[in-house]
């Protein structure tokens, strides 16, 4: 099929129709007019500000997360920001159809409102990069730098949008780490066009770092700071934030994820077709992987603390490579490790190992020596050393359980107490986790 027929197939059905457009229209509408009377019903300057895809129109067709922000003026104290706006925040959820509280930066609500999801945010009325004092205050700039440089290449990010989905890489989110919409507005901008940006992979890996603000020419001493604190951290893009010479918009992008958008990207120019946009589910069984790899997989539930996933994962990461690192210390063979929101899974080459260990101690007529002898039951000479054989916990779980209550293990510290209670499965995941579990023991969710 002809690349340009494959666009416009795939396009038909990511882009809104006119009827989705009207109702996105009435429903963001409503919501705005909702936050003016709560706001006056406040008393407050504050101005309700819609942000993200829906405001830049890179929506793709049934995706309709609204994000409503409430901009306060620049010298209303952050703490007043904090306490009024999530109390503005709070009024405005219990007009919707019911709300719960998130915690990242300082709180804010997630709602719904007629099959739409909104999340309503409190942030500061900025005007550039200077003025930012929260991290989400940058999204109102974001908003506004993208509508004035889109230029009507609207349908392009929505086919860039969906073929990060369809290669399993699309979105900034700790558990993802892959490309965010913004970045994808962004190398749309900068490239010109879908085809363009898929041409530019290679190219993109080589140069490292994309400039669309020209920051290295405006603020040369601010924005070679963030290349030289990004290229130490090994990302594999640098993109200098548009409106702030301070921010790398793919920081979070990992190589993985990278990887699948440089292969997919060669593959789908050689050979175009929808299914890079809608690619079949992966189906399989985590059971069948196990026997045809010949390995075992160990598995921690928990119940974890109520953090945002991007505050929350990243210590589920710390705790999954600390555990699956001292399990390499005590002799196990560890081929992987992989977590969620409320699991750990940890790929391993056997479940036990020999119920003693050797121990090689120093020569046996020195006071060490002697002290390795008297402290140890069993031992031998061979040649000048002393050996010992110390027993061990043979079976994996125990092993596990007896490395989390020692705690010589590097856990993230909220959810170190979560995991030190876990309960610990072999071979076996329940029904809600197989998928989790295939596309773990596969590889195949980097497949390339």
């Amino acid at each position: 099929m002809d690349v340009h027929e494959v666009i416009e197939r795939v396009l038909a059905r990511v882009k809104p129709g006119e009827g989705e457009r009207k109702l996105v229209d009435s429903i963001t509408r409503e919501l705005i007019k909702i936050a003016e009377e709560e706001i006056e019903e406040f008393g407050l300057d504050v101005r309700p500000v819609l942000v993200g895809s829906i405001a830049k129109d890179t929506y793709l067709s049934g995706d309709h997360d609204v994000d409503l922000f409430l901009a306060f003026p620049i010298d209303v104290p952050l703490k007043e920001v904090r306490e009024e706006g999530f109390r503005l925040a709070r009024m405005i959820g219990e007009r919707l159809e019911g709300y719960e509280i998130g915690y990242a930066e300082h709180p804010y609500v997630r709602a719904r409102y007629r099959g739409f999801h909104v999340d309503i945010v409190p942030c500061y009325d900025v005007k550039d990069w200077r003025e930012v004092r929260t991290a989400v205050d940058r999204s109102i700039l974001h908003t506004r730098w993208v509508i004035e440089n889109l230029g009507g290449r609207n349908d392009e990010v929505r086919l860039l949008k969906r073929f990060f989905k369809g290669l399993r890489a699309y979105g900034s989110e700790a558990y993802v780490r892959g490309f965010s919409g913004y970045l994808a507005e962004i190398l749309v901008i900068h490239y010109g066009s879908f085809l363009d940006v898929l041409e530019k992979a290679d190219l993109m890996l080589k140069q490292k770092i994309i400039d669309p603000a020209r920051w290295l020419r405006r603020e040369p001493e601010i924005a070679m700071k963030t290349v030289g604190r990004e290229i130490k951290e090994d990302n594999p893009l640098i993109v200098l934030d548009p409106v702030d010479p301070r921010r790398n918009v793919a920081a979070n992008l990992s190589w993985e994820r990278f990887a699948l958008f440089y292969f997919g990207a060669m593959r789908f120019l050689k050979s175009p077709s929808e299914e890079f946009f809608f690619p079949r589910t992966a189906v399989g069984d985590y059971r069948a992987e196990l026997r045809r790899k010949g390995t075992h997989l160990v598995t921690l539930l928990f119940d974890p603390p109520g953090l945002v996933d991007d505050v929350l994962l990243p210590q589920i990461e710390k705790s999954a490579r600390g555990i699956a690192r001292a399990l390499e210390l005590e002799g196990f063979t560890v081929l992987g490790f992989d977590y969620g929101g409320d699991y750990i899974f940890i790929e391993v080459g056997e479940l036990s190992r020999p119920a003693v260990r050797v121990k090689r101690g120093p020569h046996f007529f020195t006071e060490m020596g002697r002290r390795f002898y008297e402290k140890n039951e069993r031992t031998w000479v061979e040649g000048k050393d002393l050996i010992a054989e110390k027993p061990q916990e043979p079976y994996i779980v125990d092993v596990i359980e007896e490395i989390l209550e020692r705690g010589n293990v590097a856990l993230g510290k909220n959810v170190r107490e979560a995991i030190r209670r876990a309960d610990i499965l072999v071979d076996f995941v329940p029904r809600r986790l197989e998928e989790s579990a295939y596309l773990f023991l596969s590889r195949e969710q980097f497949r390339v």
